[in-house]
């Protein structure tokens, strides 16, 4: 079994990663600095981003200890402590990027406390790199930094692990499909002003609402986290997601605030016959 799969499994894990997931909601409430760290501004996740300032920062140190000769070492130095620099604005967007969802995933809390704490360790041996270069033993220097790179080439397969096979930070809408004919879903009549309904076309869901007297849709996994939007709460033509208060227009599906960094799919609505009908736009 993967290494990754395997820590997914280790229950032990649970306690310490729940209580670690709570103080970072406690901290990181929602609002701009959880938009900001979330990458609303972005227009997608801003931690994969930041992470190649960190780890291409320390892996090029290492290069140049072992391949650039003495006359690198400055150098090296420098490219750590840039490396240090950027590391507590990658930290923070990952852990909020985590802590809106261990809640709810298993695996991903477990996985994501061990590459919190990887990383930790990795920052901590190029930190203790960066000062023993500082106090001239360039040696223990080099050493502790290759043992950084190799605790952080670790805890980078967690971090790819977390994104590519669990979805931590994608678009939970991309690859959903829909019909491009119309396709009837809900009697009109059942549709009063200021309602959603949970709808379900060709095997894709949708929500449903009436706001402002038109009737509108969108996909209803939402983007952030596919939390169901006909569970939250609609006011006017705005729509908040029931499980990290992401907001949208249901009109476009357009972004009004996060921690959703990715607009919601819009499909085409009208009445037709008593009928509420719908297709992907």
């Amino acid at each position: 079994m993967q290494p990754a799969r395997l820590i997914g499994q280790l229950e032990a894990l649970d306690a310490p990663a729940k209580k670690l997931g709570k103080t970072v909601r406690n901290v990181i409430k929602p609002g701009p600095l959880k938009d900001a760290l979330s990458g609303t501004w972005l227009g997608h996740a801003l931690h994969p981003m930041l992470t190649d300032v960190t780890v291409g920062s320390f892996t090029s140190a290492v290069a140049l200890d072992w391949l650039g000769g003495g006359e690198s070492e400055p150098a090296a130095q420098r490219l750590i402590g840039i490396g240090l620099l950027s590391t507590l604005p990658t930290v923070s967007s990952g852990y909020s990027d985590w802590a809106d969802t261990e809640v709810a995933d298993e695996e991903v809390r477990r996985i994501g406390i061990v590459h919190a704490v990887s990383n930790a360790t990795a920052a901590s041996l190029f930190a203790a790199s960066w000062l023993a270069r500082r106090r001239g033993d360039h040696g223990r220097g080099r050493a502790l930094a290759l043992a950084g790179g190799g605790v952080m080439a670790a805890a980078g397969y967690l971090g790819g692990h977390m994104t590519l096979a669990e979805g931590v930070g994608v678009d939970r809408t991309a690859f959903e499909e829909g019909p491009d004919e119309w396709t009837s879903v809900l009697d009109d009549a059942e549709l009063g002003e200021g309602q959603m309904r949970c709808v379900e076309a060709d095997g894709t869901v949708v929500m449903v609402a009436r706001a402002g007297g038109g009737v509108y849709a969108l996909s209803n996994h939402c983007s952030h986290r596919g939390g169901p939007l006909h569970e939250g709460t609609l006011e006017g033509t705005e729509v908040s997601c029931p499980w990290h208060d992401s907001v949208f227009d249901v009109r476009d599906g357009s972004l009004v605030h996060g921690p959703a960094a990715y607009p919601q799919p819009a499909w085409e609505t009208r009445v037709r016959d008593g009928r509420i009908e719908v297709r992907r736009s």
